[in-house]
């Protein structure tokens, strides 16, 4: 099957900077993917190069086995793409905006965001600066999914909304994955709401991919050890180790197995925020 989205050792410099180096990462069709990492991370340039409004200064990204670097028009006709800040034309109406997105965009169904906004009470007869933010979230999305797009690419979507908006937002993410089968890459801090709609993780820092795959495998291939400090040196795997005088609190990745381990050892599962910050503070130890 052709990955939705595919990036081989790709790497953006700005000036004598890399927002990302030797970034490799392959997303199933179907997938809603999390993309997680601190500021300053390189997930606005990833997002940025997938859609075409970037060019990579090394290798290669592909939507669905096209070239999206320099805004190839088969690759882009495929992505809808949701900026941090919902841009809109603020003195443009609900109405204004979605006759530009069907003159636009070829395959838009106007209808089908008619329908969405409907549903979420959106006024159709304010301008877009006048609605609220969760308002503005609201519409960005239906002008996006109304594209049909394959993949649908969201920054920050869920940024400075109220808990209501947030779940609203959400809700309608998982109905147009739901009925159209997009792929999602979609970017934020809070990971209860990752949770709660991604099945996928990407973990990206300092410009590279430090960990990918399926939730669910993501987290049953890690655990959480406390013992005594002395045979900690002993457990491999150790992604991150928290050391007091004489105990330790080790999260280590599966391969223990065939390990023996100190009997007073004790395993407790890991969730996903603390393994994330785990693999985004690595490789520093706590002593």
């Amino acid at each position: 099957m052709t990955a939705a989205l595919e990036a081989e050792g790709l790497g953006m410099r700005f000036g004598r900077s890399w927002a990302l180096r030797d970034c490799s990462v392959s997303l199933p069709a179907g997938s809603v993917v999390a993309l997680v990492g601190p500021n300053g991370a390189g997930k606005t340039t990833l997002m940025h190069l997938v859609c075409g409004l970037l060019r990579p200064t090394e290798g290669r990204v592909r939507v669905f086995g096209e070239d999206a670097a320099g805004g190839s028009a088969e690759a882009l006709a495929k992505v809808g793409f949701v900026a941090q800040e919902h841009p809109l034309y603020r003195g443009l109406t609900v109405p204004e905006l979605l006759r530009m997105g069907q003159a636009l965009n070829p395959g838009f169904d106007r209808t089908l965001a008619e329908l969405r906004l409907d549903a979420l009470g959106i006024p159709m007869n304010k301008r877009a600066g006048a609605l609220s933010g969760g308002q503005q979230a609201q519409v960005s999305l239906a002008l996006a999914v109304a594209k049909r797009p394959r993949l649908l690419v969201l920054d920050e979507p869920l940024a400075n909304l109220d808990p209501v908006a947030r779940r609203d937002f959400s809700r309608t993410l998982m109905s147009a994955v739901a009925e159209d089968g997009v792929t999602v890459l979609l970017s934020s801090h809070v990971i209860a709401d990752l949770e709660a709609v991604c099945d996928r993780l990407v973990v990206l820092d300092r410009g590279t991919v430090r960990l990918d795959g399926a939730i669910d495998d993501v987290l049953a291939a890690h655990r959480l050890l406390s013992g005594p400090r002395e045979a900690a040196a002993e457990v491999p795997g150790v992604v991150r180790a928290v050391h007091s005088e004489r105990h330790s609190d080790l999260l280590v990745r599966t391969g223990l197995e065939e390990t023996a381990l100190h009997p007073i050892w004790q395993e407790h599962p890991v969730g996903l925020e603390e393994l994330i910050l785990a693999y985004l503070e690595r490789p520093a130890v706590t002593r």
